[in-house]
């Protein structure tokens, strides 16, 4: 079993045929059973993409807290807008219960949709909820938008490979997310100018909730480490050119647990620089249509899982990850 992150280049898939295609889903598929997390390169999306949001979210972040919090929306389970530090504890979302993580972030999803009921009907508007953009810096909410369609342009060749891999049609998931609702969040790490409490760290122990997350974040002091297999912890390298995938729950469900949503945290930084040591992640949790029903891709009878819809599953996990705040 795998003991560190492998890494897929997907240029092979997006530039060749079907032979570059089944090459990079038998890796998908090993990466996806042994550990649940890959770093993908190859992806195609701009650097100057990747380097705006970031600017423009270090920028954010530096702000007073005063300016920040007017970017807070008014209603406090709206995953929207800017979240201070102690609103969350990852950890509770796998029953977990540490202190909350030490993080502030800004939340955002799709900017714009079509006038459809499936959009804009009760539980449409649930999901798709207006953005909450700040008056700086300026161009955030642009470089939020490019960023997030690269997003989704990767994120669809991955579940194209995944279908591949998985055995069923190439095409199989994309009527289940041709109009997903999935939110993206900018995940700001402060220096930590006084120690931690016990068990307090960065983001705690948890697994994802989705299909695919894909994260781009900074080489800092005080990162991603993953659980093997076997137990272990291992550091993952974040690199601003790259991106690390791993898949969520309602993905290894719907694989009938063939695939691992994996537990992994964000550590705190060693004591000798945690006075001066903050970091950066930029993350896209994709999450399929609310209404998709996801079924076990599974021979029949053999199913672990009854089916549940996409929508109330995301919603049950962000409400147990509130809880250590009473933000409910």
């Amino acid at each position: 079993m795998a003991q560190n992150i492998p890494v897929i280049d997907l240029s092979d898939a997006l530039d060749g045929g079907l032979a570059a295609r089944r090459r990079v889903a038998a890796q998908l598929d090993r990466a996806c059973s042994e550990i649940g997390f890959f770093t993908l390169v190859g992806h195609g999306a701009p650097r100057s993409v990747l380097a705006d949001l970031r600017a423009k979210a270090h920028a954010f972040f530096a702000l007073p807290l005063d300016e920040k919090r007017r970017a807070i929306h008014p209603i406090p389970t709206t995953p929207r807008g800017y979240r201070a530090l102690g609103i969350e504890a990852l950890s509770y979302g796998n029953e977990g219960g540490t202190p909350p993580d030490l993080k502030e972030y800004y939340h955002f999803g799709r900017e714009s949709w079509p006038d459809e009921p499936y959009f804009t009907n009760a539980e449409g508007q649930r999901y798709f909820v207006p953005n909450l953009w700040p008056e700086r810096p300026l161009g955030f909410r642009e470089a939020a938008q490019r960023y997030y369609a690269e997003m989704e342009r990767i994120e669809l060749a991955l579940l194209r490979l995944a279908a591949r891999a998985l055995g069923v049609d190439e095409h199989y998931f994309d009527d289940k997310v041709d109009r997903h609702i999935t939110a993206m969040r900018l995940n700001f790490y402060p220096a930590q100018k006084e120690a931690p409490l016990p068990g307090q760290l960065r983001a705690g122990e948890h697994t994802d909730y989705g299909t695919f997350t894909i994260l781009n974040g900074e080489s800092a002091p005080g990162g991603l480490q993953v659980k093997t297999r076997s137990g272990n912890w291992v550091d993952v390298e974040t690199d601003e050119s790259t991106f690390v995938v791993n898949i969520g729950d309602l993905l290894m469900r719907w694989t009938n647990d063939r695939w691992i949503s994996n537990r992994h945290r964000v550590v705190n930084p060693p004591d000798a620089v945690a006075s001066q040591a903050q970091r950066l992640s930029i993350a896209f949790f994709h999450h399929p249509n609310y209404d998709a029903m996801i079924e076990c891709i599974a021979p029949s009878g053999q199913a672990k899982y009854a089916p549940v819809k996409s929508g109330a599953y995301r919603d049950l996990k962000y409400q147990q990850t509130r809880m250590a705040t009473g933000v409910i």
